[in-house]
């Protein structure tokens, strides 16, 4: 196994994920297998209790681990299915240390940083990489993203432990990566300050990268690369400019340019072979056609739909339609703002802020025939406004919202759960399709693999009135509904499960194809251009 730890320094959100997805990628072009773990250092077991405003995405795995989005971004970039392994947080290091302590499986001894939490942390490392790509081979090279900032306190025993794994493996085995900011300053010139300092935190912790990613504005300049290197100790063929793009899929192609690959390949003494063309003819396609989304939704920030925002890349991509979203406040919607867009996306969500909002926009999307598709709490919204509108119970409502008429219910496995983490309906589930359905030939088959992250159902004493009332549900798993549709609408169709989950650019999900081709009809056929 060999690995590539690639650390962060001068502040946050520099990219991290992306970059180590993108070098996976380059990798993945030339034929090797790989594999990704993040490590989070904060002291939460996982992401599922985060706040999505102030965290980002809880993204959901197969096995039903709720984890940091960049674990999305690996599997979109690498087209691999990751499990709960693949992350490894503080808070899941200690409660296994604290565990075994009571076990008395230290016989004695006074248990410590160094060696216990640095050990299980390796541990819990070895353990990822060796696990099956999707249930097959082990992969030959194992990525690892630690998270957070050279120098923060949370990230001293991992940067720890990565140590000691970089003393005990052989130089071909093991590559070192920092990723740096490279600011510009109002004369236009690259700054090389902040990466030195960073360099040198970490030097004062016994690592020495091996190369050097420079996030910036714009392209590093030779003599900024030479500078770098002056100072840090890493050659100038490997300080790798990484600018900004338009689109994250566009990074391994600059990465390509900047030469990355060849280096990897040889300080990991890897058979640097030709690389597959097909990834970059398809995320370099130019688009022919456009469409405009209104995303309702109660958060502001776009990190927290990160999986929704790329699948509709995606399936963009596969269409030759540039997708244009437009964000907008179910608190304070405006009908008025849905008359010049193609389609109307309801996302999921907790709570009752923005409801009526997000109830009123998917009535707009079903009476003006305007492409809809309702994601988790869209598909329980999609119900309850037809229960309200056609049906004709205007109390219906969710159980989670509180007093009326509950057409959506509680699971009832999840009546007796005190503790929130890692206690929804999470993971795969099999679905089964009706024939001669949308959604079926959306797919092209009956029986489907997707991911869930709820605790509320269609309440089964409603189903049957709503079907005579003519909603189709079109999908279950089991005896509980996944999905429904409206035969005699151009578009209107919403699932339980988060088909987004699945997504990436070499196979996007079928109901966000479906989605964004009735978006394209919608645009010519009104003219909007």
């Amino acid at each position: 196994m060999k690995y590539i730890v690639v650390t962060g320094g001068v502040m946050s959100g520099l990219g991290k994920g992306i970059t180590t997805a993108s070098i996976g990628r380059l990798l993945k072009n030339r034929g090797y297998e790989v594999t990704a773990v993040k490590i989070d250092p904060y002291l939460n077991i996982d992401a599922g209790t985060m706040n999505p405003a102030q965290h980002g995405e809880v993204f959901v795995l197969s096995d039903g681990g709720e984890v940091d989005l960049d674990l999305g971004n690996y599997e979109r970039f690498l087209d691999i299915n990751l499990k709960s392994l693949h992350n490894i947080t503080t808070g899941k290091v200690y409660r296994n240390v604290i565990e075994r302590e009571r076990h008395g499986d230290f016989l004695g001894a006074t248990v410590q940083i160094i060696p216990h939490i640095t050990d299980e942390i390796r541990h819990c490392i070895d353990r990822a990489a060796a696990e099956g790509i999707n249930g097959g081979r082990v992969a030959e090279i194992c990525l690892v993203e630690v998270g957070g900032t050279v120098g923060d306190i949370e990230s001293m025993p991992f940067l720890e432990a990565v140590r000691q794994m970089h003393g005990e493996h052989a130089p071909q085995d093991m590559l070192l990566v920092h990723v740096t900011l490279v600011p510009v300053d109002t004369m236009g010139d690259h700054k090389t300050k902040p990466t030195q300092h960073s360099v040198k935190a970490l030097r004062e912790l016994g690592l020495q990268p091996d190369i050097i990613v420079g996030r910036s504005s714009e392209v590093i300049s030779p003599q900024t690369k030479k500078k770098i290197s002056a100072f840090t100790d890493v050659p100038v063929k490997a300080v790798v400019s990484a600018k900004d793009v338009p689109d994250i899929y566009q990074i391994p192609v600059e990465l390509e340019k900047e030469g990355l690959a060849d280096v990897v390949c040889s300080y990991l003494a890897l058979e640097n072979r030709e690389p597959d063309p097909a990834w970059y003819r398809l995320v370099s396609q130019e688009y022919t056609n456009r469409a405009t989304v209104a995303i309702v939704s109660k958060y502001g920030i776009e990190d927290v739909y990160i999986s929704i925002k790329e699948s509709l890349k995606h399936a963009g991509r596969a269409l030759s339609t540039e997708v244009n979203i437009r964000w907008l406040d179910a608190e304070t919607l405006d009908l008025r703002d849905l008359a010049d867009v193609d389609g109307i996306l309801i996302p999921g969500g907790f709570g009752q802020r923005g409801i009526e909002g997000k109830l009123r926009a998917i009535r707009y999307a079903r009476e003006n025939k305007k492409p809809f598709l309702g994601l988790c709490l869209g598909f329980q919204l999609a119900v309850i406004e037809y229960a309200r509108h056609v049906l004709g119970i205007p109390d219906a409502t969710s159980e989670e919202m509180g007093p009326g008429t509950h057409v959506i219910a509680l699971l009832p496995e999840q009546e007796e759960i005190f503790n929130l983490g890692g206690t929804m309906r999470l993971g795969n589930c099999t679905v089964t399709l009706r024939e001669d359905t949308m959604a079926a030939r959306l797919y092209g088959k009956t029986e489907i693999v997707e991911r869930h992250r709820h605790r509320y159902e269609v309440n089964p004493a409603f189903i049957g009135d709503l079907e005579d009332a003519g909603l189709v549900f079109s999908g279950a798993c089991r005896d509980r509904m996944e999905v429904c549709e409206l035969p005699d609408h151009p578009f209107y169709l919403a699932t339980q499960f988060h088909p987004e989950f699945r997504s990436s650019p070499t196979n996007p999900s079928p109901p966000y194809i479906g989605f964004v081709e009735a978006c394209k009809k919608s645009r010519s056929a009104t003219g909007i251009r």
